[in-house]
This record gives C-alpha cells, structure tokens and sequence, in this order.
C-alpha cells in the first residue's frame, strides 16, 4: 500500500511538471549540441556535498542518489565541480565558531580524500584556472572548494590564509542567517539588520580574501553588504548560485542594481538552476498548512519556498541541508512513516509544477542581455535544494547545452557561460592576489 501511494504521487508530481523543453529538440540539433558540449568545458560553481558520501564503502565512484556523483558527472558531461565546504549559521559564540570550524575542516578534508585516496584516476583537485583545463584535457574530471558562510573563520583572520590552503578558491561572507562578517538576505523578511552590510571584520575578510586569492561570493549577503563588497573588493567577484530578480522576485536573486555593479567590477552572475529561484510556485495555503503541520509533527524544519513538500534549509551546523540532512537526524522507521505521509498529501494536495531548463535559460538569457555574455555562468546547487525538470541532476547537464544551441548561442559563448568567464575570473583574482602580497 505504502508503495502504492508513493508511486501515485510521483505520478502526480509528473504530471504537474511541465516538460523540460517547450517541444522536444530534433536530432540534428540534439547531434550538434552534443558535440558543443563535449569540447567545451561544462563548469557547476555549487554542489553541495555530505562527508558521510566520502567514505571507502560510500563515496562518489559509486552511482549514489545523490545528484552528484561520478558515474552522473559522466553521463551528462560534467567537467568540473565546485564541492561546497558548507556551514549552516549558528550562534555567534566561541563555542559556535569552533563547532562550525571543525565541521568545515571535515568537509575540506572530504574533498580531498576523494581526489587522492578514493578515486584519484577519476577525479582531481584544481586549485588554477590552468589546474581545471589540464585536468580536464587529460580526461580526468575536475574538482574545486567553495566556502558557503563565512562563518568557521570565527574572529580569526588568519583562518582565510588557511582556507585557501586547504584549496578554497572562493567564500561567501554569510548563508541564511546573519554571521559574525556580514548581514544575510534573509534579513530582509523583517528588515532587521546586524551590521548594515559589512562588519568591520567582514571588511579585513574582503582584503584578506583579495590578498591571498579567494573570490567573494555575493550569492547569500544582503544586497548591502553585496554592494559594499563590490566598492571594497580590488579583484573580480562571483555570485556562485543566484538567478535573476526581475523574473523571480526572490531575496537570494540579484537585482539590476546589483547585475550592473557585478558588470563594472568584471565579476560574473552564476545563474542557478534551483527552481524556487527560478520561477515563483503559487502553493495553495490548504498544501502550506499541511506541509508545515506534517513537519512539525516530525520536528522537521519547514517547507522550502517551492512548496514541493520535504523540509527547507537548516539542518544544522556541518551536515547536509534541505530535505535529506533534515531527515537524516530521523530513524529508518520515522523516514518512511513521514515519506508515506507526504505521499498521502501530495496526492491531496498536488505540487505546483516545477521551473524547467527553459525557465532556468530565461534567466541566462535576461543576464546575458542585461550585463553582457562575459558576465554569466551556470550553477546548480545540486544537492542543497537544487533541481530544475530537465536538469535534475549532473547526467542530464547536457539538456542545458542543447537548450542554449536551440536559441542561437554559438560554441564559443556556450564556452564563456559555462566556464571561460569563471576562469577568467580566477585568473584575475589570483593575478590582483600576486600584486597585493608583492
């Protein structure tokens, strides 16, 4: 019975969904896309990553259900990936730096064990722009770090040298929840701000991060401390996984004010396919009700934004987030007690259908228009949430190319949108870095 209800509300879930492509692509364009996508080098700046997947019996050479893997990165064409060494936002204590620095610690370490130990034949780590296309040329996939929140570098300054160390090649100075460097977007729900922007802390971290190499991140601060750091920064910055305002009013997409100033400062906007961030879902209240009353009942966060069910953001300092971290912490028992539930009320109350790779392309697009085609990549937030129908999870990356050759966009700026700007990018950054220690 349990099955049964599952599999009628994945049916439902089907059928809310649009399809991925308006009308389906012919072979030819298929065959052409295909070919642009195996020459150029297909970058994602933000995959979430659970070091428990790290491990010699669970790890990445296997074809797990985790959205990146491998076996995926290889179905889809996915050169390269940037593993997020993610720290959800906790107490602004001593007590929580460390708990935040250690969980940090174990994600880099995680990274590290899988391009040296695990799988080094399969998979390396670039800490360059020239690491990632020697890499990819000898047929090797290629892994980069990001630090998602700012928050494990504690009041310790020096903790920016160490991270780009470890190899983290780019940093956001907060996640959801405003951190010890910076306020958060997600202040602006009730308007209620810790700095204004930028601590005078935040502030040493953007020189320091200028100093030794590491991109900022605009993709979690506020749009104030976003602008601060573009007046501050003396290198290019990055936002790694935000999508565009003017067609998803969201607090985590980057207005035009925000496009214009990434577009003097040389930086670039990584557009993410996550579908909240993509297309506004209108949920019925009847399904948000019961969404958060299921949750509750289970002590689970509530629903993120998109209203498909599960629930959102926080599962706490150093493990995954979204849906499957928040679940972790349940018994086997309990995970299939609430996934029935859920059943139960998707069926009830079926899901709004989903952004799909022509919605997420749209945001490319207005991008590209708004600030220029050296200013735009692509990103995923795989594993944390994102997803949209068409590409779900790294072996359908490919879907994104042949969408982007179906609207005109040729070889050589389907190579700058999924990875020439990023490097360009990092070379820049490393290149103000050598300058600034000089």
């Amino acid at each position: 019975m349990r099955s049964l209800r599952a599999a009628a509300a994945a049916a439902a879930v089907l059928t809310a969904a649009a399809a991925p492509f308006a009308d389906q692509p012919d072979a030819a364009l298929v065959k052409k896309a295909r070919a642009i996508h195996d020459r150029v080098i297909a970058l994602d700046t933000h995959d979430d990553i659970n070091p428990d997947n790290f491990s010699w019996s669970l790890n990445y050479t296997q074809d797990l259900d985790t959205q990146v893997n491998l076996p995926k990165m290889k179905r889809g064409g996915l050169d390269a990936s940037f593993f997020i060494v993610y720290v959800g936002q906790g107490e602004l204590t001593p007590e929580g730096y460390d708990a935040a620095y250690n969980a940090a610690i174990e994600k880099f370490e995680a990274v590290h064990r899988l391009t040296k130990v695990l799988a080094p034949d399969q998979i390396e780590l670039a800490l360059t722009a020239a690491d990632v296309r020697r890499i990819n040329a000898r047929g090797k996939k290629v892994a980069l770090i990001g630090i998602e929140n700012g928050y494990p570098i504690g009041t310790s300054i020096d903790r920016v040298k160490e991270f780009y160390d470890r190899g983290g090649r780019y940093l956001s100075l907060a996640h959801n929840g405003h951190s010890q460097l910076a306020d958060s977007n997600s202040g602006e729900a009730t308007a209620t701000w810790l700095h204004n922007g930028l601590s005078p802390l935040g502030r040493q971290v953007v020189a320091e991060a200028n100093k030794w190499g590491i991109m900022l991140d605009l993709s979690h601060p506020s749009k104030q401390a976003n602008m601060q750091v573009l007046e501050l920064s003396k290198a290019p910055v990055i936002a790694s996984h935000s999508s565009v305002r003017a067609l998803c009013n969201h607090s985590r997409n980057m207005d035009d004010e925000q496009l214009e100033a990434l577009k003097k400062n040389g930086g670039v906007i990584q557009i993410v396919a996550f579908s909240a961030y993509v297309k506004e879902a209108k949920v019925s209240p009847e399904r948000t009700a019961a969404l958060t009353r299921l949750n509750e009942e289970f002590g689970l966060p509530a629903q993120g934004r998109g209203g498909r069910g599960g629930p959102g953001a926080g599962a706490g300092v150093g493990r995954g987030r979204g849906r499957g971290g928040a679940l972790a912490r349940l018994t086997e028992e309990k995970r299939a007690e609430y996934q029935t539930k859920l059943a139960d009320l998707n069926l009830k109350f079926p899901p709004p259908p989903r952004a799909t790779v022509k919605d997420f392309v749209d945001h490319i697009d207005y991008a590209v228009k708004k600030i220029g085609i050296d200013h735009v990549g692509i990103s995923s937030d795989f594993d944390g949430g994102g997803g949209v129908d068409g590409w779900n999870n790294a072996g359908e990356t490919h879907n994104v190319t042949t969408e982007l050759v179906r609207r005109g966009y040729t070889e050589e700026q389907i190579g700058k949108i999924w990875s020439g700007n990023l490097l360009r990018v990092m070379e820049q950054v490393a290149k103000v870095a050598k300058e600034l220690q000089r």
